[in-house]
């Protein structure tokens, strides 16, 4: 049975993103209906529903490259803050698990995405 999940279809390349890490387990992209600038998924590139599947290592890596992420966004988009998000069951619009990072800003800012992008690629 074929997976018809969107994550699994810009991990594989079939859907563009813009993408701001990857290694092998892991991809990192903007959120293309952000709730601020910079807005951030982390997914494993394994489907993995949610966090009740996620095994411990799999979670540990992705927390680590989520921090070093959050670090980078915060500063190259001189956000005030950030939460870090992270949804389940019927709160989870794609059945595939995945962290949010959401830069917070004092004042309202906006960029659109390929502004966010070049800042945080420096391209």
């Amino acid at each position: 049975m074929k997976v018809e999940c969107i994550f699994c279809k810009i991990i594989n390349g079939e859907i563009p993103s813009k993408k701001i890490y990857e290694d092998e387990n892991v991809l990192a992209f903007l959120d293309i209906n952000p709730s601020s600038p910079g807005h951030t998924l982390v997914v494993p590139k394994r489907h993995i529903l949610d966090f009740q599947e996620i095994d411990d290592d799999d979670l540990l890596n992705l927390m680590k490259i989520c921090k070093n992420l959050s670090k980078k966004i915060v500063s190259v988009l001189d956000a005030d803050g950030y939460s870090i998000l992270q949804n389940n069951g019927i709160a989870q619009d794609v059945k595939h698990f995945h962290l949010h990072i959401i830069p917070k800003y004092s004042n309202d800012k906006t960029m659109d995405i390929d502004e966010v992008y070049k800042k945080i690629t420096n391209e």
